[in-house]
């Protein structure tokens, strides 16, 4: 369905970035500029495990919400990445990989589908803990401060986007691998 609960939450997840990238503009101190952009992040991060669990709790999945919600979560992951680039939080190559390999997989993906074999580029784990990964690295970046006082949050957050371009990568190269035997069957 095009609008039913879950649906709405994804849409909630885009109409939410611009939010999250205003707060960088706003008149505010850095450190609540920071603050607030976290919160954001986090609450709409959240949705995308609501939407999820709500369209199977309600019987109210869709293949329009299995198509939008992947999309929404790259969207919010890309504006946050091209967001921390400008703050110098992460390192423009970093975010390349990520952003270039969403884009490559994303396309792959609808390679595959169109040549019937999607089920080779199905997600795996390995997908699912880079983005894990990356939900938990985003936050610690924007927020760039000392958490309860001591967690230094933007030293974790860069090990955290290192270790998620490092699994986006992995993950990349075993969906390539996947797909590598239908690719080769279709180009005969």
């Amino acid at each position: 369905m095009f609008f039913n609960l879950p649906t709405l939450l994804t849409w909630a997840r885009i109409v939410a970035i611009p939010l999250i990238v205003g707060v960088f503009y706003l008149n505010l101190e850095p450190g609540l500029q920071n603050l607030l952009a976290t919160v954001l992040f986090v609450v709409v991060a959240l949705t995308d495990w609501a939407d999820g669990y709500l369209a199977r709790r309600l019987n109210m999945t869709s293949s329009f919400g299995a198509f939008l919600d992947p999309v929404a979560d790259k969207f919010l992951v890309c504006a946050a990445l091209l967001v921390l680039v400008h703050l110098n939080r992460v390192h423009a190559l970093v975010a390349f990989v990520i952003i270039g390999r969403e884009i490559a997989i994303s396309a792959l993906r609808e390679w595959m589908a169109q040549i019937g074999a999607s089920r080779s580029v199905a997600v795996h784990m390995l997908g699912k803990l880079k983005t894990v990964v990356q939900l938990v690295a985003i936050p610690f970046l924007l927020y760039d401060g000392r958490l309860f006082g001591v967690i230094d949050t933007h030293l974790w957050g860069t090990l955290l986007i290192y270790a998620a371009a490092v699994l986006t990568i992995w993950s990349m190269v075993y969906y390539l691998q996947k797909a590598l035997p239908e690719i080769r069957a279709k180009a005969r």
